[in-house]
């Protein structure tokens, strides 16, 4: 795995735990020679994981729309800067720059990013390993909720179990490493595309 990409919060949270975990992220990246994939912002959490990985002597790669460039949140002491016209353009771009992506805490923008990802991955887009850096216990209730949606009908087991968790950087990176994506459709037999048409 060469890069990995992080969603992660502009803000730093409420709790020096995110900090530090962004803080110690970065280190590992760097310190397993893998290249970071963020948001290309110098605010909260961003900013500490990109600052990190570059102490270390990582390479770290930003990816921001211009329209934030100009309200003067861009991190300009990064590897690479690449500057793109919207929001839809930076996730696509980050996409294509990782072979893995990481949530860490963070707000909306942090899970809308996230699931886009996995949902790509549930529909075979690519085969990229998705995790959640559970800091805190942060994400334990998203992942009832995915329980949730197993049980309920509308998630496949097999595509909840594509999220890699795990409560520190050393143990979500470990795990990527043996990740295999699940062989299974998005759809049952009776009710695929094919079977409704």
């Amino acid at each position: 795995m060469k890069s990995v990409c992080v969603f992660l919060g502009a803000n730093p949270g409420n709790s020096e735990i995110y900090a530090e975990s962004a803080h110690n992220l970065g280190q590992e990246l760097a310190r397993r020679g893998i290249t970071t994939v963020y948001g290309g912002s110098n605010m909260g959490l961003m900013g500490i994981l990109a600052e990190s990985a570059l102490s270390a002597g990582g390479k770290v790669v930003g990816v921001i729309p211009d329209s934030l460039v100009q309200k003067e949140v861009a991190h300009n002491g990064l590897s690479e800067l690449h500057v793109v016209d919207s929001m839809h353009e930076r996730k696509a771009r980050m996409a294509d720059l990782s072979d893995g992506f990481i949530a860490m805490p963070g707000g909306i923008g942090t899970m809308e990013e996230f699931f886009e990802v996995f949902t790509w991955g549930q529909l075979g887009f690519h085969q990229k390993p998705c995790g959640l850096l559970d800091i805190g216990g942060y994400y334990s209730k998203l992942m009832s909720f995915l329980d949730q949606a197993v049980d309920e009908g509308f998630l496949k087991r097999p595509h909840k179990e594509m999220v890699v968790t795990g409560s520190t950087p050393k143990e979500i990176l470990d795990a990527f490493s043996g990740y295999a994506p699940p062989s299974v459709s998005k759809w049952t037999e009776k009710d695929s595309p094919r079977t409704r048409q």
